[in-house]
């Protein structure tokens, strides 16, 4: 990214509260000490952004670079853009865990890919079609997946839609694990907490059905979304990435 450039354009869409952002805008900095960073943050929520905010006014070393802040959605922003009329390009954009929450993913990754510069990169991360939670959407997408608020979408799910329209990207993993033994007693509030993170659905061990909840639960434990080790239950949280260049 940003090879020979004296300044670089830097889009993050859905940045939360910028934690990340600010590492990978460090990771750029030690690779290009000299260079200014133009850096657009999108982000619908206020909290959110204040918290962005008030991170970057802890840091003073963060002077080489200018933030703009757009408090809106990603399609929000891309109507923003388009009105605009706007031609600048961006050398790098990420989206990290995010794309569960637009309408179309698709679209969306047309249009932040139709904004790299020659040698940009739109870098995605979601989690893996193959970890635990790629399974259980597979199963439970319908009764579990709100499509008002979250898409359940997973790597696996964009590499296909990105092969069907031959764009080439490449792709890595990143394993992540996570401790769901709670989810396994009856009544454990923190096992109630999980399964409600786990499923997306607030109170789901209340309002689901038994037959969904021991579907669900068999499922959590199966070999294809969970290890057991040392009389832990190891639920399989990978990360997928998926780095896409500019369009030929």
């Amino acid at each position: 990214v940003g090879d020979g450039k004296s300044h670089l354009n830097v889009i993050g869409v859905g940045s939360g509260a910028g934690d990340i952002d600010l590492e990978m805008l460090d990771e750029l900095h030690k690779k290009h000490p000299e260079v200014t960073v133009d850096n657009e943050v999108v982000e619908p929520s206020s909290q959110q952004l204040h918290n962005y905010k008030v991170l970057v006014s802890q840091k003073p070393e963060l002077n080489y670079i200018k933030f703009t802040w757009n408090k809106m959605t990603a399609s929000e922003f891309q109507e923003h853009w388009k009105l605009r009329k706007l031609t600048k390009k961006a050398d790098f954009i990420h989206m990290i865990q995010m794309l569960y929450y637009v309408k179309d993913p698709s679209a969306t990754i047309s249009f932040f890919q139709s904004l790299l510069d020659k040698n940009g990169k739109l870098l995605i991360i979601l989690v893996s079609g193959e970890s635990g939670w790629g399974k259980l959407w597979q199963k439970y997408r319908n009764e579990l997946c709100n499509t008002e608020i979250s898409q359940c979408v997973t790597t696996g799910d964009i590499k296909s839609l990105l092969d069907s329209k031959g764009v080439s990207y490449q792709s890595f993993d990143l394993p992540s694990q996570m401790d769901i033994t709670e989810c396994f007693t009856e009544g454990d509030e923190k096992g109630e907490l999980l399964l409600d993170f786990l499923t997306e659905v607030l109170d789901f061990s209340k309002t689901a059905s038994p037959e969904l909840k021991a579907g669900v639960l068999e499922l959590l434990r199966h070999p294809d979304c969970s290890m057991e080790s040392e009389g832990k239950v190891v639920f399989n949280n990978n990360l997928g990435v998926i780095v896409i260049n500019k369009p030929t």
